[in-house]
C-alpha cells in the first residue's frame, strides 16, 4: 500500500550547521516536516487544503551519518499506509555523491479538519491521491 516517492534536493547551508560542524538534528526534522509538506502541497488543490490540515503525532528519526556543509543531498519520502485518520509517513535523507543514506525517519500523522481541529478520517479522494 505505499505510495510513490516523492524527492526534493538541497544543498546543506551553513546555517544548518551545529558546534561539531554538521547537520544539526533540529534542521534533519525540519527537513522532514519540510518535505511532508511539499508532498501534500504539490498533490492537493487549494480546496483540500483548506478544508485539512496534518498534525504531528509522533517522530522516530535514526540518524546512520552526518552532512556537512556543502553536501548535495536528496530527501526521499511516502506514505506506507493509512488507516482512519492516521497516515505513516517515512523519509529518506541521501548524500548525492555517495548514495549513502544519513537520515531515517518515520512520523505518524492525523488528518484533521482544518475548522473543527476534529480528526477526520482520510477519504477515498485524499488516499488516492498518495497510494
Amino acid at each position: 500500500m505505499s505510495s510513490e516517492i516523492f524527492e526534493s534536493h538541497i544543498t546543506v547551508s551553513k546555517s544548518a550547521i551545529d558546534d561539531m560542524n554538521h547537520v544539526n538534528n533540529v534542521t534533519y526534522l525540519q527537513w522532514v516536516q519540510d518535505i511532508a509538506k511539499k508532498h501534500w502541497e504539490t498533490r492537493t488543490n487549494h480546496k483540500i487544503r483548506n478544508t485539512f490540515v496534518w498534525v504531528v503525532l509522533n517522530h522516530s528519526i535514526e540518524y546512520h551519518s552526518p552532512a556537512l556543509e556543502n553536501d548535495e543531498l536528496t530527501i526521499q519520502t511516502w506514505i506506507d499506509h493509512h488507516h482512519g485518520a492516521r497516515s505513516e509517513r517515512h523519509t529518506k535523507i541521501i548524500k548525492n555523491d555517495t548514495q549513502k543514506v544519513l537520515v531515517t525517519a518515520k512520523t505518524m500523522w492525523c488528518l484533521l479538519h482544518k475548522e473543527t481541529l476534529r480528526p477526520v478520517r482520510i477519504n477515498e479522494e485524499i488516499s488516492t491521491l498518495f497510494l
